[in-house]
């Protein structure tokens, strides 16, 4: 598993989203990555940290 610091560039409760990574690449972030999270929903700009499993993200938390 890989931490990295990422800012939220969408989010949908239903659908999920994305989060531009601070080398600049996008990754997926599926509905299901907030659960035992401390967030609820994420907002438009937020930064975040990132769980990655094989390339896939796997939780989100505080930076």
């Amino acid at each position: 598993m890989t931490t990295v610091q990422a800012t939220v560039r969408d989010w949908d409760r239903a659908s999920g989203g994305s989060a531009l990574l601070d080398d600049g690449s996008v990754v997926v972030l599926p509905p299901q990555c907030l659960r035992g999270s401390v967030f609820r929903f994420l907002r438009l700009g937020q930064r975040v940290c990132l769980t990655l499993q094989d390339g896939v993200v796997v939780a989100v938390d505080l930076p």
